[in-house]
């Protein structure tokens, strides 16, 4: 994995210090709140319903043993509230379960001192004071991390498939493309105040396992007839309230010229993208509003580029090959820990069909630890379970895990030898559960709990389907489905794209629920990415089990021999799902649905 050089470290290092001289000028009165705002945001610190949430980037995933240490000593030390702040947080929290209509679901306590992984490979915390956000910064520094750019009207944390580099459908290793894209853009002077915030995000397999579909530039690496690479460029991706797919404008850009597109790109969206309107300023608007004129002008744009000013940010293979040296195949030895794990026992066969894959080396796999547990949210990660996911990456991995689209994390030099003692090691933490891609590996965001947007909570629903389907057997019988939630329009917990999604909405101050099926992001279990459908009325959140329970035990009545949930849905149509899902309706809360 790539380390830092000195100019690296150095950047951020300056920028942590940057940030304390920032902090302590709106201390004493000489900045405002006002005025504090895009500076904190720029580094990643928001100020949420209860206190400040601050998101560290983890650029295309991947993470070494000593940072996740790191993020165990700042969640232990750092994400613990004060407890008046706590217990006036709680009693909120106890006030607004009460009020929901019907009979709603039990609600687990506000927790803190843990991580949250989230489907962007950022890891957030929710509790760290304002006042201590020099100290955290400067922390994550001393190991190469920030939280530069994960807010903000600018270039996000650059994204790509975790499988990258270790995939058996691998066809281009996109990490070296994703760190230059991140060097290119931190504090880019001339894109750090764009319409909106841009998102963009590598795929260099034939499976998209990253979602480009929906991202504001998506690239997937490719090879022509010739076995030259490049990529397929797709713009204009994205969610929140209008859930648009990327538009496909280069079929074969090559590799070199992937920075000065993407300047092209962005440039045009800076010119052009709208300022008046924040719902309407994403590319994604301007994509769907210009069509091919938008093409145009970035051809226009791009050959500009190229033409006039030298094509400036042309990727020698100088520094590709700089680059690509830090993503060779790290040192490898098996741990040869010895195990007591019954590899023949159901349970472990399970694990090995659905959190262990194949890998392009021989002798080699790549591990899903599946942070889905009842009693955490998914993608939770305390203190002392940090502690001990780096330990299994030194012991099993080479010292590297990757966090995954899914919100789990993956260890990806893993000897087949030893998948028993890690099979061992998982289950003692909880993290052994054979669910990946199937119903319990649910994807959600931390809405109303923590999120000032949020309209409506959802780790209260995501807890209920990790604790009602426990039973193994059922849940492999039921077969994958991607089933994600969102506590509010801006779609962090990509409901949009669950083969059923769960949207948090606000009726009169109350918690209701929009129920859609159908979406894709695009890996091959579902097909082309593609956007949900609402099946009807919102329902309160005392429904939602029910209304869950029902469009399962309708697929299971109408499927076909070995056919998958998103299969059957296509094939029969919604009508069948959607009746069986307001027929789960509660009488007493059906008239204040509608």
């Amino acid at each position: 994995m790539y380390q830092y050089t000195e100019f690296d470290r150095q950047f951020v290092k300056l920028r942590a210090e940057q940030f304390r001289d920032q902090l302590e000028r709106w201390e004493r009165g000489e900045l405002t709140d006002e005025q504090l705002l895009p500076l904190r945001l720029q580094n990643g610190w928001y100020i949420q319903r209860y206190a400040p949430m601050a998101r560290i980037a983890v650029p295309y995933g991947e993470i070494s043993s000593t940072q996740l240490r790191m993020l165990a000593r700042i969640a232990r030390e750092y994400d613990q509230p004060d407890p008046v702040l706590l217990a006036q947080a709680q009693a909120t929290q106890d006030a607004l379960q009460a009020s929901q209509p019907g009979a709603t679901l039990p609600a687990p306590p506000l927790r803190y001192g843990y991580g949250h992984f989230t489907t962007r490979t950022n890891c957030q915390f929710n509790w760290i004071p304002l006042s201590k956000a020099a100290e955290v910064m400067e922390l994550l520094a001393s190991v190469s991390m920030h939280g530069i750019q994960t807010s903000g009207n600018d270039i996000r944390n650059i994204n790509a498939d975790a499988w990258e580099g270790v995939a058996q459908d691998s066809v281009v290793d996109c990490r070296p493309f994703a760190e230059i894209t991140r060097q290119w853009s931190s504090l880019h002077p001339e894109f750090s105040y764009l319409p909106r915030k841009f998102k963009i995000s590598y795929n260099g397999a034939v499976e998209d396992r990253a979602a480009t579909g929906w991202y504001d530039i998506g690239l997937l690496g490719v090879k022509n007839a010739q076995g030259e690479v490049g990529f397929t460029v797709k713009v204009g991706g994205g969610m929140g309230r209008t859930p648009v797919i990327g538009t496909v404008v280069r079929e074969f850009l090559p590799w070199n010229q992937v920075l000065n597109y993407i300047e092209a790109i962005i440039r045009v969206y800076n010119a052009y993208g709208r300022r008046d309107n924040k719902w309407k300023a994403r590319i994604k608007i301007l994509v769907k509003s210009e069509g091919q004129a938008f093409i145009d002008a970035v051809e226009k744009e791009f050959n500009a580029i190229v033409e006039l000013d030298g094509a400036p940010h042309t990727i020698t293979q100088a520094e590709l090959d700089r680059v690509s040296a830090f993503f060779v195949v790290p040192p490898l030895k098996p741990a040869n820990r010895p195990a007591q794990t019954d590899t023949s026992a159901p349970l472990y066969q399970r694990w090995l069909e659905h959190n262990v894959r194949g890998h392009k080396l021989p002798g080699m796999k790549t591990v899903t630890l599946s942070f889905k547990r009842p009693g955490f949210a998914p993608g939770d990660a305390d203190a002392d379970t940090m502690e001990a996911l780096a330990h299994m990456a030194e012991l099993f991995s080479a010292g590297e895990a990757r966090l995954t689209h899914e919100q789990n994390v993956m260890l990806p030099w893993v000897f087949e030898s030893d998948l028993p003692a890690v099979y061992e090691v998982a289950h003692a933490l909880g993290l052994a559960t054979p669910n990946i891609n199937l119903l319990t590996d649910v994807i959600a965001c931390p809405g109303g709990d923590f999120c000032s947007l949020a309209n409506a909570r959802t780790l209260h629903i995501a807890d209920h389907v990790l604790l009602r389907y426990q039973d193994v057997n059922e849940v492999l019988d039921i077969g994958p489905i991607d089933l994600h939630m969102s506590g509010c329009i801006n779609s962090c917990g990509h409901h949009h794209s669950g083969h059923i999604g769960i949207l948090g909405v606000d009726k009169d101050g109350k918690e209701w629920y929009q129920v859609t099926l159908g979406g894709a992001d695009g890996t091959t279990l579902s097909g082309p990415a593609t956007g949900g459908k609402v099946v009807g009325p919102a329902f309160c959140a005392a429904e939602i089990p029910d209304v869950l329970e029902a469009l399962l035990r309708t697929y299971r009545a109408l499927r076909q021999p070995g056919e998958l949930f998103i299969d059957a849905l296509r094939r029969i149509g919604h009508d069948p799902f959607k009746a069986a899902a307001n027929a789960a309706r509660h009488p007493r809360v059906e008239a204040a649905a509608i």
